[in-house]
């Protein structure tokens, strides 16, 4: 039984775009919105095949992987929410519909704590992003445009720079 499920799996590679989205269409619905990539479109198909074979996760398995989405998804993380929902008292202050919220982090930057790194002339850069700013070589700095400019010597756009 294995085997005939991996051998369908396998299968489906050679299928073209058309009669991938067909077999998806099939297994998800034809109300589902159905991708165009091509290796996208085959991994949900194996996945769906083998749910459909084995079951899917269990509940306990789903109620964790929704703990963890809580507790480490840098969305849900307080770095990414906004600084002005409350005004100084701590009640909700009402914001107008019209203004985009004020966020304490750039989007484009990683969660504090991750490490970014980048070879430059043979020069290993690793800069670990803070709660604010970030760490180079033991040194403190407010932006990666000030760590590009102490590498390079030049003015570089920091985003630009560590490719973010």
């Amino acid at each position: 039984m294995e085997q005939a499920k991996l051998k369908e799996i396998m299968g489906h590679k050679d299928y073209t775009l058309s009669e991938l989205k067909a077999k998806y269409k099939a297994l998800y619905g034809p109300e589902s919105a159905t991708p165009s990539n091509k290796v996208y479109l085959w991994r949900k198909i194996a996945y769906k095949l083998q749910e459909l074979e084995h079951g899917g996760l269990s509940s306990q398995a789903q109620g964790k992987i929704e703990e963890f989405i809580q507790k480490y998804d840098p969305v849900n993380n307080k770095a990414l929410r906004p600084i002005n929902a409350f005004d100084k008292k701590g009640k909700k202050s009402k914001l107008s519909r019209d203004k985009p919220l004020a966020f304490a982090r750039d989007k484009r930057l990683p969660i504090p704590g991750t490490l970014i790194t980048k070879e430059y002339k043979d020069i290993h850069l690793e800069i670990k992003v803070l709660e604010k700013g970030f760490e180079y070589n033991k040194k403190q700095y407010r932006s990666l445009t000030a760590i590009a400019k102490e590498v390079t010597g030049a003015h570089w756009n920091g985003y630009l720079f560590f490719n973010l």
